[in-house]
Protein backbone atom coordinates (compact mmCIF):
# COMPACT_ATOMS: atom_id res chain seq x y z
CA UNK A 1 0.00 0.00 0.00
CA UNK A 2 1.18 3.54 -1.02
CA UNK A 3 -0.22 6.53 1.08
CA UNK A 4 0.35 10.13 0.39
CA UNK A 5 -0.05 12.70 3.13
CA UNK A 6 -0.70 16.13 1.65
CA UNK A 7 -0.64 19.25 4.53
CA UNK A 8 -2.37 22.60 4.32
CA UNK A 9 -3.84 25.10 6.45
CA UNK A 10 -6.28 26.70 3.23
CA UNK A 11 -9.51 25.21 3.20
CA UNK A 12 -9.69 26.29 -0.20
CA UNK A 13 -7.46 23.96 -1.56
CA UNK A 14 -8.35 20.99 0.62
CA UNK A 15 -11.70 21.33 -1.43
CA UNK A 16 -9.85 21.67 -4.74
CA UNK A 17 -7.87 18.59 -3.86
CA UNK A 18 -10.28 17.23 -2.11
CA UNK A 19 -12.92 17.28 -5.13
CA UNK A 20 -9.84 15.83 -7.89
CA UNK A 21 -9.07 12.90 -5.70
CA UNK A 22 -12.97 11.97 -5.77
CA UNK A 23 -12.39 11.39 -9.40
CA UNK A 24 -9.80 8.87 -9.24
CA UNK A 25 -10.22 5.46 -9.10
CA UNK A 26 -12.26 4.41 -6.34
CA UNK A 27 -11.93 0.62 -6.65
CA UNK A 28 -8.23 1.15 -5.15
CA UNK A 29 -7.67 4.68 -3.64
CA UNK A 30 -8.90 5.70 -0.01
CA UNK A 31 -8.63 9.48 1.23
CA UNK A 32 -9.79 10.90 4.17
CA UNK A 33 -9.28 14.37 5.83
CA UNK A 34 -8.32 15.28 9.25
CA UNK A 35 -7.14 18.33 11.10
CA UNK A 36 -3.75 18.45 13.74
CA UNK A 37 -2.03 20.98 15.28
CA UNK A 38 -0.82 22.59 12.56
CA UNK A 39 -2.20 21.54 9.65
CA UNK A 40 -4.88 19.95 8.07
CA UNK A 41 -4.62 16.79 6.18
CA UNK A 42 -5.76 14.96 3.11
CA UNK A 43 -4.36 11.52 3.07
CA UNK A 44 -4.49 9.23 0.26
CA UNK A 45 -4.21 5.43 0.50
CA UNK A 46 -3.43 3.27 -2.75
CA UNK A 47 -3.50 -0.45 -2.38
CA UNK A 48 -3.90 -1.38 -6.14
CA UNK A 49 -0.63 -3.25 -8.38
CA UNK A 50 0.32 0.24 -10.02
CA UNK A 51 1.74 2.16 -7.34
CA UNK A 52 4.16 4.04 -10.42
CA UNK A 53 0.50 5.40 -11.97
CA UNK A 54 -1.02 6.26 -8.42
CA UNK A 55 1.48 8.71 -7.60
CA UNK A 56 1.88 10.29 -11.21
CA UNK A 57 -2.17 10.64 -10.63
CA UNK A 58 -1.71 13.07 -7.80
CA UNK A 59 1.66 14.71 -9.02
CA UNK A 60 -0.97 15.99 -11.75
CA UNK A 61 -3.68 17.06 -9.74
CA UNK A 62 -1.06 18.79 -7.24
CA UNK A 63 0.43 20.41 -10.97
CA UNK A 64 -3.11 21.86 -11.82
CA UNK A 65 -3.64 22.84 -8.45
CA UNK A 66 -0.17 24.78 -8.84
CA UNK A 67 -1.45 26.72 -12.19
CA UNK A 68 -4.66 27.38 -11.24
CA UNK A 69 -4.13 28.56 -7.63
CA UNK A 70 -0.57 29.25 -7.11
CA UNK A 71 0.76 30.78 -10.61
CA UNK A 72 -0.68 34.01 -10.27
CA UNK A 73 0.68 34.68 -7.03
CA UNK A 74 4.34 33.00 -8.23
CA UNK A 75 4.49 36.06 -11.11
CA UNK A 76 3.48 38.61 -8.41
CA UNK A 77 6.42 37.51 -6.13
CA UNK A 78 8.95 37.68 -9.17
CA UNK A 79 8.05 40.71 -10.33
CA UNK A 80 8.56 42.27 -7.09
CA UNK A 81 11.41 40.21 -6.28
CA UNK A 82 13.51 41.24 -9.54
CA UNK A 83 11.81 44.54 -10.90
CA UNK A 84 10.88 46.04 -7.27
CA UNK A 85 11.93 49.47 -8.64
CA UNK A 86 8.68 49.61 -11.08
CA UNK A 87 5.21 50.84 -8.84
CA UNK A 88 1.92 49.01 -8.68
CA UNK A 89 0.51 49.91 -11.97
CA UNK A 90 3.71 48.96 -13.79
CA UNK A 91 3.82 45.73 -12.10
CA UNK A 92 0.37 45.27 -13.10
CA UNK A 93 0.97 45.89 -16.51
CA UNK A 94 3.96 43.08 -16.37
CA UNK A 95 1.49 40.69 -14.94
CA UNK A 96 -0.58 40.98 -17.65
CA UNK A 97 1.99 40.54 -20.33
CA UNK A 98 2.84 37.51 -18.17
CA UNK A 99 -0.51 36.61 -19.00
CA UNK A 100 -0.57 37.28 -22.48
CA UNK A 101 2.79 35.29 -23.18
CA UNK A 102 1.44 32.44 -21.36
CA UNK A 103 -1.53 32.57 -23.87
CA UNK A 104 0.20 33.31 -27.13
CA UNK A 105 1.79 29.78 -27.26
CA UNK A 106 -1.00 28.28 -24.44
CA UNK A 107 -0.40 24.74 -25.43
CA UNK A 108 3.51 24.84 -25.89
CA UNK A 109 3.40 27.04 -22.34
CA UNK A 110 1.52 24.74 -20.35
CA UNK A 111 2.78 21.58 -21.71
CA UNK A 112 6.33 22.91 -20.63
CA UNK A 113 5.08 24.18 -16.90
CA UNK A 114 3.06 21.00 -16.38
CA UNK A 115 5.99 18.84 -16.97
CA UNK A 116 8.31 20.50 -14.57
CA UNK A 117 5.51 20.53 -12.30
CA UNK A 118 4.79 16.96 -12.57
CA UNK A 119 8.46 15.88 -12.48
CA UNK A 120 9.19 17.66 -9.07
CA UNK A 121 6.00 16.34 -7.53
CA UNK A 122 6.67 12.19 -8.87
CA UNK A 123 10.28 12.36 -7.88
CA UNK A 124 9.22 14.04 -3.95
CA UNK A 125 6.62 11.88 -3.59
CA UNK A 126 8.04 8.36 -5.04
CA UNK A 127 10.53 9.00 -2.07
CA UNK A 128 8.43 10.24 0.89
CA UNK A 129 4.63 10.49 2.37
CA UNK A 130 4.48 13.37 3.98
CA UNK A 131 4.03 16.98 1.34
CA UNK A 132 3.70 20.11 2.50
CA UNK A 133 2.11 21.94 0.28
CA UNK A 134 3.03 25.72 0.81
CA UNK A 135 6.78 24.05 1.71
CA UNK A 136 6.81 22.96 -1.15
CA UNK A 137 5.58 24.98 -3.44
CA UNK A 138 7.86 27.80 -1.95
CA UNK A 139 11.15 25.76 -2.20
CA UNK A 140 11.12 22.63 -4.20
CA UNK A 141 9.76 24.13 -7.55
CA UNK A 142 13.13 25.43 -9.01
CA UNK A 143 12.95 24.89 -12.41
CA UNK A 144 9.19 25.43 -12.71
CA UNK A 145 10.22 29.45 -11.17
CA UNK A 146 12.82 29.51 -13.70
CA UNK A 147 10.77 28.54 -16.12
CA UNK A 148 7.94 31.45 -14.85
CA UNK A 149 10.90 33.79 -14.50
CA UNK A 150 11.87 33.93 -17.91
CA UNK A 151 8.23 35.10 -18.59
CA UNK A 152 8.76 37.56 -16.34
CA UNK A 153 11.83 39.15 -18.22
CA UNK A 154 10.23 38.74 -21.49
CA UNK A 155 6.76 40.63 -19.94
CA UNK A 156 9.53 43.72 -18.78
CA UNK A 157 11.37 43.50 -21.80
CA UNK A 158 7.83 44.06 -23.77
CA UNK A 159 6.66 46.54 -21.54
CA UNK A 160 9.70 48.82 -21.18
CA UNK A 161 9.71 48.56 -25.27
CA UNK A 162 6.04 49.90 -25.15
CA UNK A 163 6.82 52.46 -22.34
CA UNK A 164 9.71 53.68 -24.60
CA UNK A 165 7.18 53.87 -27.49
CA UNK A 166 4.90 55.39 -25.57
CA UNK A 167 7.23 58.26 -24.64
CA UNK A 168 8.52 58.55 -27.97
CA UNK A 169 5.18 59.28 -29.37
CA UNK A 170 4.64 62.03 -27.04
CA UNK A 171 7.97 63.94 -27.49
CA UNK A 172 6.63 64.01 -31.09
CA UNK A 173 3.44 64.82 -30.33
CA UNK A 174 4.96 67.74 -28.13
CA UNK A 175 7.31 68.74 -31.06
CA UNK A 176 4.89 68.91 -33.56
CA UNK A 177 2.27 71.05 -31.20
CA UNK A 178 5.37 73.72 -30.64
CA UNK A 179 6.02 74.54 -34.60
CA UNK A 180 4.63 75.61 -37.92
CA UNK A 181 3.22 73.84 -40.48
CA UNK A 182 5.34 74.29 -43.50
CA UNK A 183 2.92 72.80 -46.27
CA UNK A 184 -1.06 72.50 -46.25
CA UNK A 185 -1.70 69.06 -47.56
CA UNK A 186 0.68 65.83 -48.28
CA UNK A 187 -0.30 62.40 -49.50
CA UNK A 188 1.27 59.45 -48.62
CA UNK A 189 0.78 56.68 -50.98
CA UNK A 190 1.20 53.70 -49.14
CA UNK A 191 2.21 50.15 -49.85
CA UNK A 192 4.57 48.85 -47.20
CA UNK A 193 8.15 49.63 -48.03
CA UNK A 194 7.45 50.93 -50.95
CA UNK A 195 5.81 54.40 -50.64
CA UNK A 196 5.57 58.01 -52.55
CA UNK A 197 4.88 61.77 -50.62
CA UNK A 198 3.00 63.83 -53.02
CA UNK A 199 1.79 67.84 -51.83
CA UNK A 200 -1.52 69.09 -52.40
CA UNK A 201 -0.74 69.48 -56.20
CA UNK A 202 -0.03 65.81 -56.50
CA UNK A 203 4.02 66.73 -57.43
CA UNK A 204 6.52 64.09 -55.87
CA UNK A 205 7.94 65.44 -52.34
CA UNK A 206 11.64 63.63 -52.07
CA UNK A 207 12.38 61.74 -48.73
CA UNK A 208 14.73 64.07 -45.89
CA UNK A 209 17.58 61.69 -45.87
CA UNK A 210 19.75 64.14 -43.70
CA UNK A 211 20.42 62.03 -40.61
CA UNK A 212 21.90 65.70 -39.49
CA UNK A 213 18.12 67.12 -39.46
CA UNK A 214 15.82 64.46 -37.76
CA UNK A 215 13.67 64.96 -35.46
CA UNK A 216 13.56 61.47 -33.30
CA UNK A 217 16.33 59.33 -32.54
CA UNK A 218 15.92 55.47 -33.18
CA UNK A 219 17.45 52.44 -32.50
CA UNK A 220 17.08 50.42 -35.75
CA UNK A 221 18.59 51.72 -39.27
CA UNK A 222 17.24 53.86 -40.98
CA UNK A 223 13.95 52.20 -43.62
CA UNK A 224 12.11 53.81 -45.64
CA UNK A 225 9.06 54.44 -43.39
CA UNK A 226 12.19 56.16 -40.87
CA UNK A 227 12.58 58.56 -43.76
CA UNK A 228 9.11 59.23 -44.50
CA UNK A 229 8.28 59.75 -41.11
CA UNK A 230 11.52 62.42 -41.12
CA UNK A 231 10.02 64.31 -43.89
CA UNK A 232 6.82 64.43 -42.61
CA UNK A 233 8.30 66.10 -39.04
CA UNK A 234 10.32 68.51 -40.91
CA UNK A 235 7.25 69.55 -43.34
CA UNK A 236 4.45 69.44 -40.49
CA UNK A 237 1.69 69.24 -42.79
CA UNK A 238 -1.79 70.94 -41.55
CA UNK A 239 -3.36 67.62 -43.33
CA UNK A 240 -1.98 64.23 -44.05
CA UNK A 241 -3.95 61.90 -46.44
CA UNK A 242 -2.84 58.01 -45.94
CA UNK A 243 -3.32 55.99 -49.34
CA UNK A 244 -3.32 52.50 -48.71
CA UNK A 245 -2.90 51.20 -52.05
CA UNK A 246 -2.82 47.20 -49.76
CA UNK A 247 -5.31 48.09 -47.44
CA UNK A 248 -3.53 47.63 -44.74
CA UNK A 249 -2.82 49.03 -41.78
CA UNK A 250 0.47 48.08 -40.08
CA UNK A 251 2.64 49.36 -37.18
CA UNK A 252 3.87 52.04 -39.00
CA UNK A 253 0.44 53.57 -39.94
CA UNK A 254 -0.55 53.37 -36.77
CA UNK A 255 2.14 55.00 -35.74
CA UNK A 256 1.61 57.82 -37.78
CA UNK A 257 -1.77 58.09 -36.70
CA UNK A 258 -0.80 58.42 -33.09
CA UNK A 259 2.01 61.28 -33.71
CA UNK A 260 -0.24 63.50 -36.09
CA UNK A 261 -3.80 62.46 -34.60
CA UNK A 262 -6.22 64.05 -36.02
CA UNK A 263 -3.94 65.55 -39.11
CA UNK A 264 -3.87 62.28 -40.37
CA UNK A 265 -6.52 60.55 -42.64
CA UNK A 266 -6.52 57.06 -43.85
CA UNK A 267 -7.85 56.75 -47.30
CA UNK A 268 -8.50 53.14 -49.10
CA UNK A 269 -11.19 54.35 -51.69
CA UNK A 270 -10.53 57.09 -53.81
CA UNK A 271 -9.13 58.51 -57.34
CA UNK A 272 -5.53 58.70 -56.17
CA UNK A 273 -6.01 55.18 -54.35
CA UNK A 274 -7.27 53.41 -57.41
CA UNK A 275 -4.95 55.02 -59.34
CA UNK A 276 -2.31 53.40 -57.34
CA UNK A 277 -3.93 50.64 -56.92
CA UNK A 278 -4.58 49.74 -60.35
CA UNK A 279 -0.75 50.21 -61.16
CA UNK A 280 -0.26 47.75 -58.39
CA UNK A 281 -2.19 45.68 -60.35
CA UNK A 282 -0.26 45.76 -63.79
CA UNK A 283 2.74 45.31 -61.48
CA UNK A 284 1.59 42.06 -60.61
CA UNK A 285 0.14 41.16 -63.81
CA UNK A 286 3.61 42.19 -65.51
Amino acid sequence: MKSICIKTNNSNLLDYLYNEFKLMDSNFVYFSCNEFKNFKNIIIHYNGDNTSDFICQVSSILSYLVIDEFEEDIFKNLIVKNYFYFDSLERQKILNYCFDICSDDFTNNFNKKFKLLVDSFYKYLSENKVLILSGFVNFRLGKYYNFLEDIVDEAVNIFVVEKEYLEFISLLKIYISSQSSQIDTVHIIYSGESSILLDENKNTISFSKDLLKTKYLSDISFSKNDYILNTLLNLLPKKIYIHLVNNCIDEFINTLSLIFENRAIICTDCDICHFYKNMEISKTIQ
